[in-house]
């Protein structure tokens, strides 16, 4: 059974949306690849009592890394950037090929690139931490805008 709830960020609004109590997804205003919001079910804050605090402590600059149970839906080779990603750490960037070495497969960049497109847990599994090969901004599901500021902040270079 679905439930979902909206925080508030630094970021704009957050939805979180969990599976029996599990955080399935993380989405954005206007991000591509967003399901519709009938899926997320019942609104409801109860389950989402970690994942709010963790967030929170996030954004005050507290927390490195998450901690958090997570259910992500995908194919195994999207599950498999994705556990990929999330071995970033904060405050550092890969590109697509680097990711795709790390899977055993230098030549899958754009593949790799679609599979981080469609990262359904945002901010907590960090696709905003892949660039291009020569460190340019490429592609965030969130917005190029918003990729830049978490990039930022993680950095220590923020001004917001």
């Amino acid at each position: 059974m679905k439930q979902h709830t909206v925080i508030d960020s630094p970021y704009g609004p957050l939805t979180l949306v969990a599976d029996d109590g599990v955080l399935c997804g993380l989405y954005m205003v206007g991000q591509r690849h967003r399901p519709p919001e009938e899926t997320f079910g019942e609104r409801d804050d109860t389950p989402f009592g970690e994942v709010t605090d963790q967030l929170k402590a996030y954004f005050e600059g507290e927390l490195k890394e998450f901690t958090l149970e997570l259910r992500m839906s995908g194919t195994s080779f999207q599950r498999s950037v994705w556990d990929q990603l999330r071995r970033i750490p904060y405050g550092e960037t890969r590109s697509y090929g680097e990711l795709a070495e790390a899977l055993g497969n230098a030549g899958a960049s754009r593949a790799v690139g679609l599979a981080n497109g469609k990262n359904p847990i945002g901010i907590i599994v960090p696709c905003h931490r892949v660039v291009g090969a020569n460190g340019s901004l490429t592609g965030y599901g969130g917005g190029l805008d918003r990729k830049q500021r978490l990039l930022d902040f993680e950095s220590g270079t923020a001004l917001f």
